[in-house]
């Protein structure tokens, strides 16, 4: 089986100064392990560093738009929440759209991800779980809210966005 790998890292929690991503290889190291004890073919690795609730992350969009072309048959995960953190609707929008053209999801820590098998009670486990990604989402929002809060109350927040952070969507954690 033709299989892609899909990798998301966020920030480190911390020190707004010192954040950094995490480290993508810990996600695909295992995946690529994986794929090779299954014996499928690694067609692409795709490799997002931001917030899973920005649906414009760029190799996302890259590697939905090769699935649509048939690259490969399968995406691999390391957890439905480094997939997306959009909600529910939009996963299931995602999960419909691929398996129209063909191609399922597995992931490889939560085994009842797993697309290509015909099963409803999956499916209602992907929903519990994709409202779950999308409460943890807006927890991480309303902390760094309070976290800037307290800071301007302590007259420390100088504005703007952390050093270093660049992309749309990334939650700061000062809380």
């Amino acid at each position: 089986m033709k299989v892609a790998l899909y990798a998301r890292v966020s920030l480190e929690e911390g020190n707004k100064e010192d954040r950094r991503y995490q480290e993508p290889e810990n996600q695909l190291m295992p995946l690529r392990e994986w794929a090779k004890s299954q014996n499928w073919i690694i067609i692409d690795e795709y490799v997002d560093r931001g917030s899973g609730a920005n649906p414009a992350r760029e190799n996302f969009r890259r590697m939905i738009n090769d699935a649509m072309l048939r690259k490969f048959e399968c995406i691999l995960v390391w957890k439905l929440d480094r997939f997306s953190r959009e909600g529910i609707s939009q996963v299931f929008a995602y999960f419909e759209k691929l398996k129209g053209r063909g191609i399922s999801i597995k992931s490889m820590s939560e085994t009842w991800l797993d697309t290509s098998k015909e099963n409803p009670m999956s499916e209602v486990v992907l929903a519990i779980m994709s409202w779950a990604s999308s409460m943890e989402r807006q927890k991480i929002s309303e902390r760094t809210k309070l976290g800037i809060q307290r800071r301007k109350n302590l007259g420390i927040w100088k504005g703007g966005r952390p050093k270093g952070s660049k992309e749309r969507g990334v939650a700061v954690s000062n809380a």
